[in-house]
C-alpha cells in the first residue's frame, strides 16, 4: 500500500529535488577521505570526521528523501562482541550444535573468527558515520529472565545496552538519524516481543519515528519533528505499533555468494530492479562464506580469508554509484573500518547531480 500510493504522486518534484543539489561542494574532510587509500583503524583520530555528517550536508538535501541518499551501515552490526562462553544460537544446525558440545570453547573461539563482521562497538561506528544497523535478535535457552540478545551463531551483548549506547549518542548529536532494521528472531516469542517494544518506547521515547510514506521522510521534516530513530520491524508485530515499520519498507537482498563479481552482478542488477519502488533500500556489500570456504581458512577467519581480498573490487563498485530514486540508498559491508568504506558512501551524496546528467543526455 505505501509503495503504490506514493508511486502515484510526485515523481516529478522527486526528480526536481535532486537537480537542486547540483554541483554542491564537497567538504574537505570528505575530500581528503575520498582520495586517501589507507584502511583506517577502528581506534582512528579520522572515525570522528563524520560523528556529524548527516547535519553538515548542504541545505539543498535538506528536503530530499532519505531513501535517495547515500547511507553507510554495518552488516550484523552488534557483532563486535561475541560471547566464547556463551551457548550456541538456536537457530545454528545440528552439525554446529555437535561440533560445539564436542570440542567445547576451542570450537567456540573459531567460529567467532567467522561469526564476528565487526570490530567497532555502537558508539565507536555512530561517530564513524554509520547510520543503518542491522540487528539479530534471540533468547537463550532455559534462561529465568527471559533478555533479549543479540545474536550470530554465539551471543553478543544484551539489547537494551546496545539500545542505550545508540540512544546516549543521539542525546549529543540531535540532528543526526539511525536506522534500526530488526531482521531476524530467534526464539521470540509474543512475551518478548512485547517486551522488545516497550524497551525501545523506555530507551529512545520521542525520538522514535511512527509511519508515514517513506517519500515524506527528509532530514528537515525529521529535524522540525525531534525525530531521531526508524525502527524497521520483520515480523507481524509491526502492523501493531506506530512507530514499528514494516520489513517490508527496508528490502535487503542477499546474495549468498564468495565470488566478488557474482556478488557485483547481484548488487547491480539488484538496484536496478529498486528503480521507484518507494521503500529504503539495503545493498549488501558483503560476501557470505560456504562451508568449504571457512574449513579451506579455519585458524584465519571472515576478515583476513575473504573481506580483505575482495575489499577492491568492493569498493570500486561502491564509487562508481549514484543515490536516487533510481539508485543506491544504504550500503552495508562488513568490518567498515576497512578501505575508507564509510567516507566513499557519504562522498556520494556530492555526486547526486551526475545521475541526472546522464538521465538527459
Amino acid at each position: 500500500m505505501y509503495v503504490r500510493e506514493r508511486e502515484k504522486e510526485g515523481e516529478g518534484e522527486s526528480a526536481r529535488t535532486v537537480r537542486v543539489c547540483s554541483k554542491a561542494p564537497v567538504p574537505e574532510n570528505v575530500r581528503i577521505a575520498v582520495h586517501s587509500s589507507s584502511m583506517a583503524s577502528s581506534h582512528s583520530r579520522s572515525d570522528h570526521r563524520f560523528a556529524d555528517w548527516m547535519s553538515s550536508l548542504p541545505q539543498s538535501m535538506h528536503t530530499i528523501p532519505l531513501t535517495n541518499l547515500a547511507i553507510p551501515g554495518s552488516h550484523d552490526s552488534f557483532s563486535f562482541y561475541i560471547d566464547e562462553a556463551s551457548p550456541v544460537g538456536p537457530e545454528q544446525p545440528e552439525t554446529v550444535q555437535n561440533f560445539v558440545s564436542v570440542f567445547g570453547t576451542v570450537a567456540k573461539k573459531l567460529m567467532r573468527k567467522w561469526l564476528a563482521t565487526q570490530t567497532m562497538n555502537f558508539n565507536s561506528q555512530l561517530e564513524a558515520g554509520i547510520r543503518f544497523f542491522d540487528l539479530r535478535i534471540s533468547t537463550k535457552p532455559r534462561d529465568p529472565e527471559n533478555e533479549l540478545f543479540f545474536a550470530h551463531g554465539l551471543f553478543s551483548a544484551t539489547v537494551r545496552e546496545g539500545l542505550e549506547q545508540i540512544s546516549t549518542f543521539l542525546s549529543s548529536h540531535a540532528r543526526e538519524v539511525v536506522f534500526l532494521d530488526f531482521n531476524h528472531f530467534y526464539g521470540v516469542q509474543n512475551m518478548h516481543h512485547e517486551k522488545l517494544v516497550a524497551m525501545l518506547k523506555d530507551v529512545f521515547g520521542e525520538k522514535l519515528c511512527p509511519v508515514v510514506f517513506a517519500q515524506e521522510v527528509t532530514l528537515q521534516y525529521l529535524w522540525e519533528k525531534e525525530y531521531q530513530v526508524l525502527v524497521f520491524y520483520h515480523h507481524p508485530m509491526a502492523l501493531e505499533v506506530p512507530f514499528l515499520w514494516p520489513g517490508q519498507m527496508m528490502p535487503a537482498p542477499w546474495a549468498n555468494t564468495t565470488d566478488t563479481e557474482k556478488l557485483i552482478q547481484f548488487l547491480q542488477a539488484s538496484v536496478t530492479d529498486r528503480r521507484r519502488k518507494g521503500t529504503f533500500f539495503v545493498s549488501q556489500v558483503v560476501l557470505t562464506p560456504k562451508a568449504s570456504t571457512v574449513m579451506k581458512g579455519v585458524a584465519s577467519g571472515l576478515r583476513e580469508t575473504i573481506t580483505e581480498r575482495a575489499l577492491p573490487g568492493m569498493m570500486h563498485w561502491i564509487r562508481s554509484q549514484r543515490p536516487g530514486e533510481n539508485g543506491i540508498n544504504i550500503i552495508t559491508a562488513d568490518f567498515v573500518e576497512l578501505g575508507e568504506f564509510i567516507s566513499a558512501v557519504i562522498t556520494l551524496n556530492y555526486h547526486m547531480d551526475e545521475e541526472d546528467d546522464d538521465d538527459a543526455t
